[in-house]
């Protein structure tokens, strides 16, 4: 059974923005703190940034300044708004619930000219 599906993954140009989303209504979703992890080819699954269940955020230092994670309790969605993005955050993004061994499926990020 799939708990969280992504979505929003594209390819985008050096210093364009997405923003993926993750549909966590599937499970009880005020109880968990709620990451997003990348996993770019040849590398491991590396930390973005996670959010509380109360809403505070943490970010990896690669990403900080230019990334933002929120959460809408009432869409039970985790959301990654992503600005100047460049090269090296092309990877897989996934959705994950901590505390827990449920991840998302993924959803491919390109950032290419």
């Amino acid at each position: 059974q799939i708990l969280l599906v992504e979505s929003g993954g594209d390819l985008v140009q050096p210093g364009g923005s997405l923003r993926l989303s993750c549909d966590a209504s599937r499970i009880q979703f005020s109880r968990y703190d709620m990451a997003w992890y990348r996993q770019a080819p040849g590398k491991q699954r590396e930390f973005v940034a996670d959010i509380s269940s109360g809403g505070r955020p943490t970010y990896a230092d690669s990403v900080k300044g230019r990334f933002t994670i929120s959460r809408d309790r009432a869409k039970k969605t985790v959301d990654l708004q992503m600005n100047i993005l460049n090269p090296e955050d092309t990877a897989v993004y996934y959705c994950h619930m901590k505390g827990t061994t449920t991840w998302g499926q993924g959803t491919q990020v390109t950032v290419s000219s």
